[in-house]
């Protein structure tokens, strides 16, 4: 595998390319691969890399450790204060998400632990998903006063309505199953089979014709999405003002201090 970003540093995203796969591993198991300002400018930098290689035909997004991915850092949110400074934040994730849809290739996430709020988010923008049978999702950012709107972009063109709603607005645990039921994943399997599967998937989008291919995705989702950013602009606004206001602040801090929120 191939580093992404800092010379001399544990690396935050790694790369290998086998059989026209390209396979993306966040490497910040100990932060529950968090998506800070670096995880988001080393995944944007790797999707515009590939957008451009002919040679990769698939790209499968996966995540070392436990967990798949925690969502955004509260602690480096907490720090930049100000709701324009959260809203550049969200600005780059949104680009990023964004950025997905555009590639060429097919995006397949495997998920290997828990995804939450905006790991659940990156699961629900890739194309595919293949989750472990000890994966769990959940978007709990209206327990802690800051509703996950950004995450909603992603799980509401995925999920039914109601179901969307239901995970935004109670912030419950979804179980794998009930995540492939709603259609938030595309399979589930035993975690010793998760590789595996993951890779027989890939293997054959990979042997299909590659224009017909970025041709196919890029209708779909031309039909489907046709205001995908704009909702990403408003929603982007609407939990950096979330972050910024009075609960927000105390939400994260009884998050990051293991407490329960003090609602005034």
């Amino acid at each position: 595998m191939s580093a992404v970003l800092k010379v001399g540093e544990p690396p935050v995203l790694l790369r290998e390319d086998r059989d026209g796969v390209s396979t993306l591993t966040m490497n910040r198991p100990q932060q529950m691969n968090l998506l800070t300002s670096e995880m988001l400018a080393a995944l944007q930098a790797a999707f515009d890399a590939i957008a451009g290689d002919p040679k990769v035909r698939v790209v499968v997004l996966a995540a070392a450790g436990k967990g798949f991915c925690a969502g955004h850092d509260l602690k480096e949110i907490r720090a930049l204060k100000e709701q324009p400074k959260i809203a550049q934040l969200f600005a780059a994730c949104s680009r990023m998400m964004t950025t997905i849809p555009k590639l060429p290739q097919p995006v397949i996430a495997k998920v290997q632990g828990a995804a939450a709020a905006a790991g659940c988010q990156l699961v629900a923008q890739c194309d595919l998903a293949v989750a472990s049978g000890t994966a769990k999702f959940v978007t709990s950012g209206v327990s802690w006063g800051f509703f996950c709107s950004t995450p909603g972009v992603a799980v509401g063109r995925n999920l039914l309505r109601k179901h969307a709603l239901e995970m935004l607005l109670t912030g419950d645990v979804v179980g794998p199953q009930q995540a492939l039921q709603w259609g938030l994943v595309n399979k589930v399997v035993p975690a010793a089979e998760l590789d595996a599967a993951t890779a027989e998937l890939a293997a054959k989008l990979a042997a299909k014709p590659p224009a017909t291919m970025t041709a196919g995705k890029r209708g779909f989702y031309q039909q489907m999405d046709m205001s995908l950013e704009k909702a990403y602009e408003l929603a982007g606004q609407v939990i950096a003002s979330d972050f910024a206001h009075p609960e927000g602040r105390e939400g994260m801090d009884a998050f990051i201090d293991k407490r329960p929120p003090n609602w005034k």
